[in-house]
């Protein structure tokens, strides 16, 4: 029953030989560096634009903080998430530019691997400093309401 098991063995690995082989090849298979340069001046004309539009949101900000006064909280939050934004895309598109420069489907693999891992620890970061940020928020405007109340109740009382 060996002999039979080896020779079923050795015909399967006869007939995945060329899928096994193809798929080592895959792995070393190199990116033309015409694709990496059209891909890397696709990313840096988006990352121009990606700035152009920043810029504009900034500025609109601006306006409407000059226009509506007491609005310095609603404007800070805006701002920030504005910033998260540019940074997201400024990450995205250095992402790009990294993974345009890999010469093998392996290294673009662990270039992936690497910005999937970073992009996480902004993501647990911001949710961090959010919970801080709201904990703060709730906790200045219980002050204000306990405060607010106990001058109501003085002057009824």
């Amino acid at each position: 029953m060996t002999t039979e098991t080896n020779s079923v063995l050795n015909t399967v690995k006869e007939a995945f030989a060329p899928v096994t082989e193809a798929f080592t090849k895959l792995q070393n298979l190199e990116v033309p560096e015409a694709a990496r340069e059209f891909v890397k001046k696709q990313a840096e004309t988006a990352k121009v634009r990606a700035a152009d539009m920043h810029a504009g949101s900034e500025k609109v900000t601006a306006a409407i903080e000059t226009a509506v006064a007491g609005s310095a909280e609603a404007a800070k939050i805006s701002r920030n998430i504005q910033q998260a934004f540019y940074q997201d895309a400024e990450a995205f598109f250095a992402g790009i530019d990294k993974l345009a420069s890999a010469k093998s489907l392996s290294e673009a693999a662990q270039i992936q691997s690497d910005m999937v891992r970073a992009r996480g620890e902004v993501f647990v970061s911001r949710a961090k400093a959010t919970s801080e940020y709201l904990g703060k928020l709730v906790t200045e405007g219980a002050k204000n309401a306990q405060d607010n109340f106990a001058k109501v109740y003085s002057k009824t009382a």
